[in-house]
């Protein structure tokens, strides 16, 4: 079996983790995580160097993640759990009481893989750049990667980031938009039109690149390859990604009503079933 085939089986078990940990505590936020299970597949199984096995917070000589949309935490921690950062059978405490897997990410729990708390939006592009900054001081060759909602990108905080940035030429710093369209009120259009995001962040000064379709697997693995080529270039990177909220399960695409919305016994199952592997991949 190919790697690329393992990856997708482990896609399809991320993304059975993620409905089976929002419905748990009947809380969290499905939609968002099941659009960019490709994306974090891809960069914690080939794309970044990271080394689950002796996790530190200064993550030198490292390639770093920092979760901006904190709330699609469900993807995240199955991801870091599956690439070795702590027992898959923990995934079973999300939200729960004295649980280190917090509804969005935190850092007081120690929770390996996690360096930023990121429940305030608007914040993780920002905390981005200061650490690819830092890389740049200590003349590190690894690169600093990030994740944005497009609804986010309706936060201030993100522009001014964005024109440090370029001003500055943080050229390590590969920052994808997960570009769905929707948001918790409605579609981003309706809430706030943002108008075209390529030529927003080409007028601010950065490689503007775009994945066309981030829920295929091998588009996103290329589409963060190509994106390492321009590292070192004199400018920031950014990777517009279009995804499906809700990717994979048929009754949760096509809607933002899944963003924040965990299933029932009958949903979960329903999901369950349409979420079937073949790989070796096992549920917790």
């Amino acid at each position: 079996m190919s790697n690329t085939a393992n990856l997708q089986h482990l896609c399809t078990q991320v993304r059975r983790d993620i409905v089976r940990m929002v419905h748990g505590p009947a809380s969290g936020h499905p939609g968002g995580s099941l659009g960019c299970t490709e994306y974090f597949v891809a960069l914690y199984n080939g794309i970044m160097k990271h080394n689950p096995k002796n996790f530190t917070m200064d993550g030198k000589g490292e390639d770093l993640f920092f979760l901006s949309n904190g709330h699609i935490s469900p993807v995240f921690y199955s991801v870091l759990a599956r690439a070795g950062y702590f027992p898959v059978d923990e995934l079973k405490t999300f939200r729960k009481i004295d649980s280190r897997l917090q509804g969005h990410p935190t850092t007081h729990e120690g929770l390996p893989g996690v360096r930023i708390a990121s429940g305030s939006l608007g914040q993780g592009m920002s905390v981005a750049i200061g650490a690819a900054l830092s890389k740049k001081l200590n003349k590190e060759n690894t690169i600093v990667y990030s994740l944005h909602g497009d609804g986010e990108l309706q936060e201030g905080q993100i522009w001014e980031a964005a024109m440090y940035a370029a001003g500055n030429k943080v050229d390590n710093l590969i920052a994808p938009v997960d570009y769905n369209g929707r948001q918790i009120d409605g579609d981003t259009d309706h809430v706030l039109p943002m108008g075209s995001l390529k030529a927003k962040f080409e007028a601010f000064g950065w490689h503007v690149l775009e994945i066309n379709d981030g829920n295929n697997l091998e588009a996103v693995i290329k589409g963060l390859e190509h994106a390492k080529t321009f590292v070192g270039k004199g400018k920031p990177i950014i990777n517009i990604m279009k995804t499906e909220m809700g990717f994979g399960i048929d009754y949760m695409m096509g809607s933002h009503k899944w963003h924040g919305v965990a299933p029932n016994d009958e949903q979960l199952q329903k999901a369950l079933d349409q979420l079937v592997h073949t790989g070796t991949v096992g549920d917790y």
